[in-house]
C-alpha cells in the first residue's frame, strides 16, 4: 500500500495517483482534492485533520498521513491534559520528530497496558442470563414460564460470573485492536498490541461508534488508570464515523480546531476557577429576543447568574494587524447577547495586539496567545497569565455600564 505523507495545512502533488484514489481521499474529508486527475499531479491540501486514514481499495489504495504542525509530542499531552490534567506527565510523550502520530500512540499505549497487566488482568463478577440443562445461580421463574410451560428443563437462569469480560478489559482489548488496524506500525509494536489482544480476548470488543464506556477509579482498578486514560483518547478520537457524509474507515483522524478547543477550556475554565466565580463550556444563548438566532460560546465566566466574561478559542495565528473581522464579529455577538463589555479571543500563535474598541457599544475584544512551541510549564503559566488578564477585565452587565455613565452626566 502506498504511503502519503502530508502535513497539517500543507498543499502538495502527488504524481500516479488514479482518479479512484483522488476520489476516495476526498471522501475522507482530511484533504481537499483538485489537479487535473489521470493527465497529471494530483494535488493534496489538507485541514486541520492530523492522524492516519486507508483511502480505496486493491492496487488503488493508499494510506494518508497527516502531521500536526506542533509536533506529535505536543499534541499527545493537550489530547492527555485535557482529559486529565493530573495525570499525564510532558515525560510520558517525548518522541522523536519524525516518529509518526500512531506509531507514538501504539508505543505509549503499549507502554502503558504492560505496567498495568503486570499485577494480573482485572477479573470481576458480571450478571449473565442463560439458558442451560441444570441449575447455576437463581432460576429466572417468569422467564421459564414464558419459555417453556410444563417443561422442566431446560432451565432460564441467571448467574454472577467472575471472568476479565469487564469494562476496563474491554476499553484496552477494543483499543489496541483499532490501532492494530492502521498500517505502518513497527513491528515491535505491532507484537505487543497483538499480545494485549489476545491475553485479552475474553473481554469482548466494544461496537463501532457509541463512546466508550465511562469508568470511575477504584482501589482495584487503580493500576490500570494511565492506561485507561490514553485507550479512552484513542477510542474517542476524531474520526471518519464523526465526520458528516463521510465514509466509513479504520481512520485514526483528530481534529485540531477540537482539540486545542477542549485543551484550552480545561485549562483556562481551571484557571479562572482558581480565581473565583464559575467557569462554563458550551452555554447556549440565543442572539435575538424570539429565540430564533442560536448560539454557542466556548467558555464563559460568571458569578451567579451575572456573565464576567465570554471567550473564544482560535486555532489559528493571530495577524500583527489583529483579529480577521469574522472573529471580532462572532465574539462582539455572544457580548451583546449576554451584555457584556468585554470578550476576550484566544489564539494558538501569534503575538497579542491591543484591545479592540467597539464604536458605539462600549465593548472591548481582547486578543490572546498561547504559544503551543513552548515547554507545557511556560503554556500553563501563560493560561493563568490570560486568566488573571479576564479577571482584571471581568465585565459588567452594560445596562450597569451605560447608567453609570449617565449618573456620571448629570
Amino acid at each position: 500500500m502506498r504511503r502519503v505523507d502530508l502535513a497539517e495545512h500543507q498543499r502538495t502533488a502527488f504524481p500516479g495517483l488514479t482518479a479512484a484514489t483522488a476520489r476516495a481521499l476526498q471522501a475522507t474529508g482530511a484533504v481537499h482534492v483538485s489537479g487535473a486527475v489521470g493527465t497529471g499531479d494530483i494535488v493534496l491540501q489538507a485541514h486541520s485533520v492530523v492522524g492516519a486514514v486507508p483511502a480505496g481499495t486493491g492496487e488503488d489504495a493508499v494510506e494518508l498521513h497527516i502531521r500536526p504542525k506542533i509536533g506529535v509530542s505536543r499534541l499527545l499531552w493537550m489530547l492527555g491534559h485535557a482529559r486529565n490534567q493530573s495525570g499525564w506527565r510532558e515525560d510520558e510523550v517525548q518522541v522523536g520528530t519524525d516518529t509518526g502520530l500512531v506509531a507514538a500512540m501504539a508505543t505509549m499505549f503499549v507502554t502503558r497496558c504492560r505496567r498495568a497487566l503486570t499485577g494480573g488482568i482485572l477479573h470481576g463478577y458480571r450478571e449473565i442470563e442463560e439458558t442451560l440443562p441444570t441449575l447455576r445461580g437463581r432460576l429466572r421463574e417468569a422467564d421459564q414460564m414464558r419459555a417453556r410451560p410444563g417443561v422442566p428443563l431446560p432451565l432460564e437462569v441467571r448467574y454472577d460470573d467472575y471472568s476479565i469480560d469487564i469494562p476496563e478489559n474491554r476499553v484496552l482489548r477494543t483499543a489496541a485492536t483499532r490501532l492494530l488496524a492502521i498500517d505502518g506500525l513497527a513491528p515491535t509494536a505491532r507484537m505487543a498490541l497483538t499480545r494485549i489482544v489476545r491475553d485479552l480476548a475474553d473481554a469482548a470488543l466494544l461496537p463501532p461508534g457509541p463512546p466508550p464506556p465511562t469508568i470511575s477509579e477504584t482501589r482495584l482498578n487503580r493500576r490500570y488508570g494511565p492506561a485507561l486514560h490514553l485507550a479512552q483518547i484513542i477510542l474517542r478520537r476524531s474520526s471518519l464515523e464523526d465526520a458528516p457524509g463521510a465514509s466509513s474507515s479504520s481512520g485514526f483522524l483528530f481534529d485540531m480546531n477540537r482539540v486545542y478547543e477542549d485543551w484550552l477550556s480545561q485549562a483556562l475554565m481551571s484557571a479562572l476557577d482558581a480565581i473565583g466565580g464559575q467557569a462554563r463550556r458550551q452555554q447556549a444563548l440565543a442572539l435575538d429576543d424570539d429565540g430564533r438566532v442560536a448560539m454557542q460560546t466556548d467558555i464563559s465566566w460568571w458569578s451567579g447568574t451575572d456573565c464576567l466574561a465570554v471567550i473564544d478559542a482560535k486555532y489559528k495565528r493571530l495577524q500583527p494587524s489583529g483579529p480577521r473581522p469574522e472573529d471580532v464579529y462572532q465574539v462582539l455577538a455572544y457580548c451583546t447577547a449576554l451584555g457584556i463589555r468585554h470578550g476576550h479571543l484566544v489564539y494558538a500563535a501569534g503575538t497579542p495586539t491591543p484591545a479592540i474598541v467597539v464604536r458605539n457599544a462600549g465593548v472591548h475584544i481582547h486578543s490572546h496567545v498561547v504559544p503551543l512551541t513552548d515547554p507545557p510549564d511556560r503554556i500553563l503559566a501563560t493560561i493563568d497569565d490570560i486568566a488573571g488578564k479576564i479577571a482584571a477585565s471581568a465585565s459588567t452587565p452594560i445596562s450597569r455600564y451605560l447608567a453609570a455613565l449617565s449618573d456620571e452626566s448629570e
